[in-house]
């Protein structure tokens, strides 16, 4: 029995050896350009083909499929779709084995006079929302490829050392948008200039029967911008009225705003459907924005989703041209830390918004109660007692797939909206510092413009905390060590104000919810009576969450269960909202019948305060709010 173990100890040794370990990433460059030719024709079927020739030389070979992927800050690459799965060489089928503990690791053996492997796979587009690109990607009349879910690279190399070769086939009489270099059309498929990896995976195609190309600047002044619009209907492409003036004010508000640019060409990539996931990533020289059909022809659509547009543009400063360390992976199996993403996340949410209004996307009063809304949701949120914000960017690739229910207590990507608080009140800060001379615009000139840089081939160059620190010393000397840590590290039960208060604003709350907020809770079908008895809830009575501390979680109401009938009466949004308003000033509970899984229980809410919706009222200090969303380009 013991020459028999060891006699298959060997053989598994031996043919365990016919395999390469994943190897370390090697300064070298990749011999020989890959070609990778994608078939997206049927699109519509969610299902897209690529095919790959790797030179190759014979031995032990291991190909990856990307697994962390840049903006989406996690280990997110959709492997499980990955199918159809063949290796050939000469014309001979080549065997291949899936690592055992990384997932996302092919190991081949290559045959001996073999110099070129030809592979092909399947992409199997999700159905469902999903989340950023492992989401739902495609429908009847559209469609967006990202390289990144139909591309293999061989291990041990940046994916700036890897070449590729590219072509796309798309829907007959589909026209495509993308910052991809080198776009030639052939019919119905485009060929590219060769690229890294870095560069394809950096650069998605959007593709569609109904596209519409809106130029945003004139050049030569600035690098060419331009909006690639890919809908669902024609009549999503009918703007409503403002709208192309705004967006034709964001690349001018961007440039006076970091003084700078750092891309050839700039493409927003727009999505208009109900049937893909909603979302915005970034990329150096695009982005992929993914929102309702009717965002751009409804103003209701406009104010709650356009916001992503300018976030995302930011990126292509805060977070492709300046990217924290721990971020900066060389490739796509080299896990990220993601601790400095109230910087990366948070200060493009910051200096997005801003953007918001200073293009007149959003007017004043629009800004402002998205800053009551954020104010409001952080300075209620019960999970900042013992999860400090830095543990959110931490555990971002725990927490970026989270469930929305105990979101309060959990807490979620909060280093996006408490990020933006912090970076306003260093606004105000600084303009205290300086009376008022310099503000945040400032250090942005510094940070990101970089003009020694400026309007080159995209590159990039990693930050640290200590580059934060010392370019913040430069604009205005200060403790920004501690300023920072402070805010990072703080489990206080309420949210960073300081910046707000500052500005000449206060968080109060009133018993009406503006027509924003009843429009935000139209489109999403939920009623938020978080900050009165504590419950977010669907419109069909699902409760979405319930916030420690509140009313209704103090008596045992918690989410997943259903509010049935409140006061006796069937629940409907505005049932729940009479019996809070009923509430005020009565001594009588707001009775609620609520279902868990098959039982019903009625509880008894004892909350007399009425209706709470937040607003920034102002306060005895300057309106410096005002004057930091004022537009800042040259008409």
């Amino acid at each position: 029995m013991r020459f028999r173990k060891t006699s298959l100890f060997f053989v598994l040794l031996i043919a365990s050896s016919l395999f390469a370990q994943i190897p370390q990433i090697s300064p070298q460059t990749y011999p020989g350009t890959i070609s990778i030719t994608v078939d997206a024709s049927a699109a519509q079927t969610k299902l897209f083909h690529a095919k790959l020739s790797i030179p190759v030389k014979p031995g032990p070979l291991v190909l990856m499929y990307p697994k962390w992927i840049p903006g989406e800050h996690g280990p997110t690459g959709p492997v499980v779709d990955l199918t159809g799965l063949k290796f050939t060489a000469n014309g001979q089928p080549v065997a291949w084995r899936r690592d055992e503990i990384e997932m996302y690791a092919i190991h081949l053996n290559v045959p001996a006079g073999v110099n070129t492997l030809e592979a092909s796979l399947d992409y199997t587009s999700p159905t469902e929302n999903g989340i950023y690109t492992s989401g739902a990607t495609a429908s009847d009349k559209l469609a967006v490829v990202n390289w990144n879910t139909l591309v293999l690279y061989p291990a041990g190399y940046n994916a700036e050392k890897i070449t590729y070769q590219p072509s796309l086939k798309v829907p007959a009489g589909w026209q495509i948008g993308t910052a991809l270099p080198g776009a030639m059309q052939a019919g119905d498929t485009w060929q590219f200039k060769p690229a890294s990896l870095y560069t394809l995976v950096d650069s998605p195609v959007i593709t569609g029967q109904y596209l519409k190309v809106l130029k945003l600047n004139n050049p030569p002044s600035t690098p060419p911008v331009e909006m690639d619009i890919a809908a669902d209907s024609n009549a999503a492409l009918q703007f409503t009225s403002g709208v192309e003036d705004h967006l034709k004010n964001l690349p001018q508000e961007a440039y006076a705003l970091f003084g700078a640019t750092h891309y050839r060409d700039y493409h927003f990539l727009l999505s208009l459907s109900d049937h893909v996931a909603h979302f915005g990533l970034e990329h150096h020289e695009s982005n992929d924005s993914r929102v309702p059909e009717r965002t751009l022809a409804s103003s209701d659509y406009y104010n709650a989703m356009s916001g992503v547009i300018p976030h995302e543009y930011v990126h292509s400063w805060n977070g492709k041209f300046r990217r924290p360390v721990g971020l900066d992976n060389q490739n796509y199996d080299e896990p990220m830390k993601g601790f400095l993403l109230w910087v990366y996340e948070g200060m493009t949410e910051y200096l997005g918004d801003m953007l918001m209004a200073r293009t007149g996307m959003w007017t004043p009063e629009r800004y402002r109660t998205n800053l009551a809304d954020i104010a409001a949701q952080l300075d209620n949120r019960s999970g900042r007692t013992w999860r400090p914000l830095g543990d959110t960017s931490t555990s971002v690739q725990t927490l970026n797939d989270a469930p929305y229910a105990w979101s309060n207590w959990r807490r979620g990507l909060d280093y996006y909206e408490e990020g933006e608080l912090i970076w306003l009140e260093a606004d105000m800060t600084i303009r205290q510092l300086t009376n008022g001379q310099k503000s945040l615009d400032d250090f942005a000139h510094i940070f990101f413009g970089n003009s020694l840089t400026a309007n080159q081939v995209p590159t990039f160059k990693p930050y640290t905390f200590d580059d934060l620190v010392n370019t913040l010393n430069q604009v205005a000397p200060y403790d920004w060590r501690k300023f920072l840590n402070d805010r990072i590290w703080s489990t206080s039960p309420h949210a960073p104000l300081g910046g707000v208060e500052a500005s000449g604003w206060r968080l109060i709350y009133t018993d009406k919810p503006d027509d924003i907020q009843r429009n935000r809770e139209g489109i999403r079908e939920y009623v938020d009576v978080s900050y009165s008895i504590g419950l977010m809830v669907k419109t069909d009575g699902t409760i979405v969450d319930s916030f420690f501390f509140k009313p209704a979680a103090q008596v045992g109401i918690s989410p997943g269960m259903k509010l049935i009938a409140v006061n006796g009466r069937k629940f409907t949004p505005n049932i729940l909202r009479e019996a809070i308003r009923e509430a005020k000033g009565s001594q009588q509970p707001i009775e609620v019948l609520i279902q868990n899984a098959d039982y019903f229980k009625t509880y008894k809410l004892d909350y007399h305060d009425g209706e709470k919706y937040p607003l920034l009222q102002r306060n005895e200090k300057p309106d410096t709010l005002t004057e930091i969303i004022k537009p800042h380009a040259a008409k």
